[in-house]
C-alpha cells in the first residue's frame, strides 16, 4: 500500500496553514514534513514556505529565548544546503552558538530552567513530595529534546564542514539516552528532573518517536563512515524499535502511553512509528520483521485520517506532569504539527520506497 499524492498535499496543506510560534515544540517535524511533501509531489510551495518563514526568522532571531532549543534546526540546514543559502547557514550556525552556551548537566543540555510541570488533568491527584515540586520543579530534560539538538548539530556539522558541530550532537545524544532510556526495557522515560535526580513517566508513545527518529537522524547524518564508532547509538534505536514492535497492537497503532492500555487511544504514535521503522530499515539496524510494522503502523494512520487529511485523535501538548495517569486525560483530536508531520513523513516515506515519481 504507497500513499495517494492526493491524500499527501491535503495533508501538508494543513502544516502550510498552522500559525507556527517560530519556535515551539512540534516545529521540527511539521517543517521537515513540508520538505518531504515537496520532494514527492514535485510541488515547490511546500519547501518554499519552509525557506521563506526560515529566511525571515533569521532576520530577527536574537535576542534568542529558552524556547529556541525547539527550533527545526536539522530542516533549517537542510533548506540551507538545498537553496545554497547561505545568509541562512550563518543564521543557523549562530542559533547553534547559542544553543551551545547552555547549561550541561550529566551530559546534556537543560530544556527548561525551570521545568513547566503541571496539575494531572483528570481527577488524580498528586502525592505531597510531587506537588511540592510544582512549586520549585527546577531544571529539566526531554525526550523530544532528541529530535532538537542531535539532529541540528550533526547535520550542521556535515553541511558547514565542522566536525566540533558533529560532535557536539553525538555527546548530546549520549546524553539524553543515558538520562531517560531504560537500558532492560530499551523505552524512554518523558523527562529528568535535575532537582530529583529521575526521570519520570516511561513509555509516552509520541516521546518514542522523538527519541527514535532523532537517533535515527544523527546516524544518517553523521555518515557510514562513522557510524561503527557509534555503535552505542544505533543499539540504543534498535533496542527501542524491538520494545515499540512489541508494544504495537493488532490494529497497527499504539496506546497514547504504549505499554498502558488504560491510557486510551492516541493516534500520532503510529504516523511516528511508521517513519522511524521505515527509516531504520534503509539504515540496515532493523530486519524484515519492521517492515511489516510499518506497514500496518501506516496503514492505521491513514485509516485514522479524514478526507480532508487530517489526523484525527491526536492529543494536544501534554507538557510535562510526575503522574502517569495524567497522560491517559490528555485531550485528542487536535490539529498540530506532531499530527500532521509524521503523518506527511509516513505517507512520503511510502512512496520512495515504491519508487514512485511525483506525479
Amino acid at each position: 500500500m504507497t500513499a495517494n499524492l492526493a491524500l499527501i498535499e491535503r495533508a501538508a496543506e494543513h502544516l502550510i496553514a498552522h500559525s507556527y510560534e517560530c519556535w515551539s515544540y512540534g516545529d521540527s517535524i511539521g517543517f521537515e514534513a513540508l520538505l518531504a511533501a515537496s520532494d514527492v509531489t514535485g510541488d515547490p510551495r511546500y519547501a518554499a514556505f519552509a525557506h521563506g518563514y526560515f529566511r525571515a526568522w533569521a532576520t530577527r532571531a536574537a535576542p534568542y529565548r529558552e524556547l529556541d532549543n525547539t527550533a527545526p534546526g536539522l530542516a533549517i540546514v537542510e533548506v540551507a544546503e538545498r537553496t545554497g543559502d547561505g545568509r541562512l547557514l550563518e543564521a543557523a550556525i549562530r542559533l547553534a552558538e547559542f544553543l551551545a552556551s547552555r547549561r550541561v548537566v550529566r551530559g546534556a543540555y537543560v530544556a527548561w530552567e525551570r521545568t513547566p510541570l503541571r496539575h494531572p488533568v483528570g481527577p488524580s491527584q498528586l502525592p505531597p513530595d510531587e506537588a511540592a515540586l510544582l512549586t520549585d520543579p527546577g531544571a529539566g530534560i526531554f525526550v523530544d529534546c532528541m529530535h532538537f539538538d542531535p539532529p541540528f548539530f550533526t547535520a550542521l556539522g556535515r553541511v558547514s564542514g565542522n566536525a566540533r558541530y558533529s560532535d557536539i550532537g553525538i555527546t548530546q545524544a549520549r546524553g539524553l539516552i543515558a538520562l531517560l532510556q531504560n537500558t532492560t526495557t530499551g523505552i524512554f522515560d518523558h523527562f529528568w528532573l535535575e532537582k530529583t535526580e529521575r526521570s519520570y513517566v516511561p513509555g509516552w508513545g509520541r516521546g518514542q518517536g522523538w527519541a527514535l527518529l532523532g537517533l535515527l537522524d544523527v546516524l544518517e547524518q553523521v555518515g557510514p563512515d562513522r557510524r561503527e564508532e557509534l555503535q552505542d547509538l544505533s543499539d540504543a534505536a534498535r533496542s527501542l524499535a524491538e520494545a515499540m514492535l512489541n508494544l504495537q497492537r493488532p490494529d497497527g497503532h499504539w496506546y497514547a502511553v504504549a505499554q498502558d492500555p488504560e491510557s486510551g487511544e492516541e493516534a500520532s504514535t503510529a504516523a511516528f512509528m511508521a517513519t522511524g521503522f521505515r527509516r531504520g530499515c534503509h539504515l540496515g539496524l532493523l530486519d524484515d520483521r519492521f517492515e511489516e510494522a510499518e506497514q500496518r503502523a501506516r496503514a492505521a494512520a491513514c485509516d485514522s485520517t479524514s478526507e480532508d487529511g487530517i489526523l484525527t485523535g491526536v492529543s494536544a501538548a501534554v507538557w510535562a506532569c510526575t503522574f502517569p495517569l495524567h497522560y491517559a486525560h490528555v485531550p485528542r483530536g487536535f490539529l498540530v504539527p506532531w499530527g500532521q508531520g509524521p503523518l506527511v513523513l509516513a505517507l512520503a516515506g511510502a512512496r520512495e520506497v515504491a519508487g514512485e515519481a511525483p506525479e
